[in-house]
Parts: C-alpha cells; structure tokens; sequence
C-alpha cells in the first residue's frame, strides 16, 4: 500500500504528539497543560474565552484545565479589569521553570525526529510545510470569495 501525503502527514503529527505526552508526562505535565501555559506566556493577561478559541477547545475543557493548574500554583486567574464576567490569565513564578523544561523536552524530541536528516532538507520541508499552512489557512476566504465572483 502507498501511504498517501495526507496519511503520511498525519501519521507523523500522531506520533510526535505521542511522544511529546510520553515525555511530558515523565515532568508531570501533560501536552494540553504545555499548551496552555504556552498560549498563556505568549499572551499574559488573556482571557479564558481567548485562550479556548486559540488552543481550539471548548471553555469548559479549558477550564476545567486551568482549575488543575490552578490548584498545582501554575496559573493565576485575576478578575478582568473591564468585565466582571471575565478572568485574566496569568503565571505564577513556578510556571516558568515548567515552561523551561517543557521548551527543552519538545527540542530534545525535534533533534531526535530530524536526526540523519540533512539541514538543507529539514530548511526546505519547513518552507514547504509553511506553504501548505497557508493555502490551507487561505482555503475558506478564497471560496468565498469564488463564491461572490
């Protein structure tokens, strides 16, 4: 059977995701925590709202998550200055060293997915693989805009 580009893709995507958690979790953190604290330290200050629509998860799944790393003295919620109705995310100072860990855990697990290949390769699949994210990301707005004429 010939894998095709799509399986291929995702099949690679499955296993570095499989290999991130089984890493992750020898620190006590999971891939969905890493992501948050991720999109929380890139972006202090957001709202819970915000950060579920970033990490494309339901608000009750996000917060059920940030209740856990709450307790754990990860993350701190603050009342959002504009609406009452809203928390503003934010890391405490034990995040930081679990955000150090987890940046080496996911460098140590790229140098070993890109181990044998040349850097000429691995700089043109990145190119490549930045031009399907973009016709991809392009895809809907240019059916629309087929669709109007």
């Amino acid at each position: 059977m010939t894998e095709t580009f799509g399986f291929l893709l995702s099949d690679t995507s499955r296993l570095l995701r499989r290999r991130f958690d089984e890493r992750a979790r020898t620190h006590g953190a999971t891939r969905a925590q890493w992501k948050a604290l991720l999109g929380i330290s890139q972006q202090e200050g957001i709202n819970q709202g915000s950060l579920a629509d970033i990490l494309e998860v339901e608000p009750i799944t996000l917060c059920r998550l940030i209740d856990r790393m709450e307790e754990s003295g990860l993350v701190e919620r603050r009342r959002d200055p504009n609406d009452r109705r809203a928390w503003q995310l934010f890391l405490t100072d034990k995040a930081h060293p679990v955000i150090d860990l987890l940046r080496e855990t996911g460098m140590e697990l790229t140098a070993q997915a890109l181990r044998g290949i040349p850097d000429e390769s691995i700089t043109h699949l990145s190119e490549v693989l930045n031009r399907i994210r973009e016709n991809l990301a392009d895809a809907p707005q240019q059916q629309k805009d087929a669709a109007h004429g």
